[in-house]
């Protein structure tokens, strides 16, 4: 068992403990740059991991960043397996079928914005947890949303029943005229809405995202980071 004093440490040797697994699915790691640290570009409440591409890297490398708010060792390995096989792909088909292929290759299962490993590669990442020792972090725990308190008014079509909801900029105008009935609708008391979630996750979703224009076009390709 290893010692690790920093999180960045630990996180290098995993990923070097990791290299078999890949390369028996006949996959490379490439230079990959591995660090400890919350989502650029999606709610830091619900992601677990981010991969950044390579083009988004001043050292022209794949960036990965660790949720701070894992500690656990099998879990944390789990997520950056998921990472790691977006570096392989240098996030280009997001969880596309690309990613599908590496995914399953390597022993990851379910739906690919949330592949999880398999039993057997789970027991494989429990070894691998034990060479390593603990990881030298505890984490981050969030306090729980807090309720919105947003008023949301609605108008309703008093014969079709058509419903929309009225903007409090645009609600001092009255309510619209129904598309269907040609009528004016009514107005209907608020309801508040609870913010109950900052963000509709499936797990270790796509809470990054991939904007590319069409090449052929000869516009520029911008990806983002994928997680």
């Amino acid at each position: 068992m290893t010692q690790h004093l920093i999180r960045e440490a630990w996180l290098e040797d995993a990923i070097r403990h990791l290299e078999p697994v890949f390369s028996k699915a006949g996959y490379a790691i490439p230079p990959v740059k591995v660090s400890c640290g919350f989502p650029a570009s999606s709610s830091p409440r619900t992601t677990l991991g981010q991969c950044w591409p390579r083009e988004r890297s001043g050292g022209g490398v794949n960036e990965i960043f660790i949720s701070p708010k894992i500690d656990d060792p099998v879990q944390l390995l789990d997520t950056l397996v998921h990472e790691l096989c977006h570096a392989i792909d240098d996030c280009f088909s997001g969880h596309g079928e690309d990613f599908k292929g590496i995914a399953q290759s390597v022993g990851l299962e379910g739906p690919a914005r949330m592949a999880h490993a398999t039993e057997e590669l789970m027991v494989r990442l429990m070894m691998i947890s034990q060479k390593l020792g603990p990881y030298p972090h505890q984490a981050i725990v969030f306090p729980p949303p807090k309720p919105s308190n947003a008023i949301r008014n609605k108008a309703k079509c008093g014969q079709c029943g058509y419903e929309v909801t009225l903007l409090k900029r645009w609600a001092s105008f009255g309510a619209p005229i129904c598309p269907k009935d040609n009528i004016r609708m009514k107005e209907q008391a608020g309801e508040t809405i609870e913010n109950t979630s900052e963000h509709d996750s499936n797990s270790v979703a796509e809470k990054g995202d991939k904007r590319r224009t069409d090449a052929k076009a000869g516009k520029d390709d911008i990806r983002r980071a994928i997680s």
